[in-house]
């Protein structure tokens, strides 16, 4: 039997199973006696088990067999659940989670699982209730964590990888204590101080509050994003007294990637989960939408098939290009006129839509496929943390292009990361303000337009208004002139500058200034926005707006002097035509009347340096486009309405970047580019 053509099967089911093993897994947690959750966790490993032995995946096999025998005392009311058998499933579940990764990256799937298999045994004799064993166990897993302290979590690694992407600057530097030095954290705080007035230190080994209690020998590193050069911040550190190395590596994917190695290996599954964030995962298009807890047992569904994602891409690319000749056929028939020719480019045009309607249709996933991982990332946070927190999903069964829904992850994290940290405050806090001990966040995700809103919204502490605008003068951020005419959202959304932070305490989880910024650049890059509101003591909301699709949008078609541009309808309020007399001078800027609103006018011809035919634009009338973003409107003057057209997106490539109002570019029927206007831009 030739194993290979099952794999992707065995992968994209796998995966089915370890969400089911992991939504279950939590489901019991909070309802521990619920037998019949058992029974759905003992099925899914059963299965799980029968798949890996058949594809000849061992270690995969051996590890569900250590857990199907906890679960069996479990289901068989032998065993009672408590939290050292939890963490320790968990674990598993974890371990598994990272043998699979390394077969879909080619790997075998091989692991050194001692550690576990141990706990899992011990739980079995039932030696883990006695001092001796239960100290053995958990001083094994203490290792694990020290080895898996001296590199990057996923949180982390993200940060930099993106970092990188982005042309900053990210440095790993090596720190040496002289042997002789009586103040050792002493001096590692004055290089601390030194780097937090470079930039934002993201990870460092040992943790600071182990190198504030003098907890290391005479070396320690960081993980440091800066926009000093290299020799500038290596002098500097060096300079500190009693400082003996200061070695300054500047990072780029090759260098990290051969940093992290050596720790790595000695943490296999922590390495296969970082070769997850250096390989983009396998993913599969199914047309049913699935709800993951009942995956389960959900039977095989036969009237669905796997398709592989780059067939779908595929498939979106050669349509684009039929559109756009279909574009250039309906501008010929126009102009030849002949009837056999017009009805036939007619037919087409309508077959090509109902067809687009499919391709895009094809392409949407539920969003459930990112949102499913966040329950077992908040328990594991709020854990760390020491607080209670519940995270309530709805809508996840809301559709988006399967490329918004493979970027939009990491931001998310960051998100979520930050309203277990910043927003919800500890229980003894809470239980002082009247609040319920257990803190809610809430994930929702719903359609509107032609656009997908998902909203992170917590019952925490809510942002100080006061904080923020000091920090952001601190950090010169803003100045006090211009913190005066700030308004509320505004000040809120000075938490998404670079480098900003307003924690009084550096942990892992967030603090360093940097994340925020990321999860605004990469919601930008997708054609989104974030918005923020908050209530002073009583929480805060996160309002992230995303288009349904990156790959065909409808637009209107404007002319200004001989050069075509494209607007998204989606920006757009109306258009008009207003006489000369109602545009008015306010402060030297140009405004028009609005509906009862004074809202700014833009030249486009000189916002893109066109030149105008007359050498004056119209006298008795200007037409304009109306514009929105957020509660904001804006006028922008144009030339000509040319009409409404499905547009396909073309990126201008990477020579073309930052260009000022410029979103990307469009082929038209008869072969001309039209540049496409990123309205937001256009708003102040």
């Amino acid at each position: 039997m030739d194993l290979n053509q099952y794999l992707s099967m065995f992968i994209d089911e796998s995966r089915e199973h370890l969400q089911a093993l992991n939504d279950n897994l939590l489901a019991l947690e909070g309802s521990p006696e619920d037998i019949s959750i058992v029974h759905n966790i003992f099925r899914s490993a059963h299965t799980l088990k029968g798949m890996s032995a058949t594809m000849g995946f061992e270690d995969l096999a051996s590890l569900t067999h250590e857990m199907e025998n906890v679960l069996d005392l479990v289901r068989n009311d032998k065993l009672k659940m408590d939290a050292f058998i939890f963490d320790c499933i968990f674990k598993s579940l974890d371990a598994l989670e990272s043998m699979v990764e390394d077969i879909i990256q080619g790997g075998t799937g091989k692991a050194d699982v001692s550690d576990i298999v141990l706990s899992l045994k011990s739980i079995v004799t039932g030696d883990y209730l006695k001092a001796g064993t239960a100290a053995g166990a958990q001083s094994g897993t203490a290792d694990a964590n020290t080895a898996a302290s001296s590199i990057l979590d996923e949180f982390q690694l993200s940060i930099i990888q993106q970092s990188i992407d982005a042309g900053m600057q990210v440095f790993y530097i090596e720190v040496g204590v002289r042997q002789d030095c009586v103040l050792k954290a002493a001096r590692a705080y004055m290089v601390f101080n030194v780097l937090e007035q470079n930039g934002e230190v993201i990870k460092s080994d040992p943790p600071v509050e182990d190198i504030e209690q003098e907890r290391f020998d005479n070396n320690f590193s960081v993980f440091f994003i800066s926009g000093t050069d290299q020799e500038s911040l290596q002098k500097q550190v060096a300079n500190v007294s009693e400082i003996d190395k200061a070695d300054v590596t500047l990072l780029t994917h090759e260098k990290l990637e051969e940093l992290l190695k050596p720790a790595m290996a000695a943490v296999p599954e922590i390495a296969a989960a970082a070769a997850v964030q250096e390989a983009a995962p396998v993913q599969t298009a199914a047309a049913e939408v699935r709800k993951p807890v009942a995956a389960a047992n959900a039977p095989v569904a036969n009237r669905t098939i796997r398709v592989d994602i780059e067939r779908l891409d595929a498939l979106m690319n050669l349509f684009s290009e039929l559109l756009i000749d279909r574009s250039r056929l309906e501008q010929l028939a126009s102009e030849i006129r002949k009837n056999d020719l017009t009805e036939t480019v007619e037919h087409m045009s309508r077959v090509s839509s109902d067809l687009q309607n499919i391709v895009l249709k094809l392409r949407m996933v539920p969003i459930d496929t990112v949102f499913n991982r966040f329950p077992r990332m908040i328990r594991d946070v709020a854990k760390n943390l020491d607080k209670k927190v519940d995270l309530i999903i709805t809508g996840a069964d809301t559709e988006l292009d399967r490329t918004v829904v493979d970027e939009i992850g990491d931001p998310l994290v960051h998100l979520l990361r930050n309203a277990v940290d910043h927003g919800v405050e500890p229980t003894v806090d809470r239980i002082a303000a009247g609040k319920p001990e257990t803190g809610s966040i809430y994930l929702r995700a719903f359609h509107s337009g032609n656009h997908v809103f998902i909203e992170i919204e917590e019952d925490g502490r809510g942002i100080n208004r006061d904080g923020v605008l000091n920090a952001a003068i601190k950090k010169g951020v803003v100045t006090p002139e211009q913190a005066s005419k700030l308004s509320d959202n505004e000040v809120y959304l000075l938490l998404f500058a670079s480098g900003f932070s307003t924690a009084d305490k550096i942990s892992d989880i967030s603090g360093r200034g940097v994340g925020l910024d990321v999860v605004k650049t990469k919601i930008e890059s997708l054609g989104g926005r974030v918005q923020v509101e908050s209530k002073f003591g009583k929480g805060t909301k996160f309002s992230v707006q995303l288009p349904l699709t990156l790959s065909i949008i409808s637009a209107m078609l404007i002319r200004v002097g001989a050069e075509k541009y494209a607007i998204p309808l989606s920006s757009i309020v109306e258009t008009s035509a207003i006489a000369s007399d109602q545009i008015l001078t306010v402060h030297g800027s140009r405004m028009v009347n609005f509906r009862s609103n004074v809202i700014p006018l833009v030249s486009l011809a000189k916002v893109f340096s066109v030149p105008n035919k007359n050498g004056k634009e119209a006298e008795k009338e200007t037409q304009i486009v109306v514009i929105r973003k957020g509660e904001k409107l804006a006028a922008l003057i144009v030339d000509e309405f040319i009409g409404q057209q499905e547009i396909v997106l073309k990126s201008l490539g990477k020579y073309f970047t930052n260009l000022f109002a410029i979103s990307g570019a469009t082929i038209l029927g008869d072969g001309q580019v039209a540049l496409i206007i990123d309205t937001n831009a256009l708003i102040k």
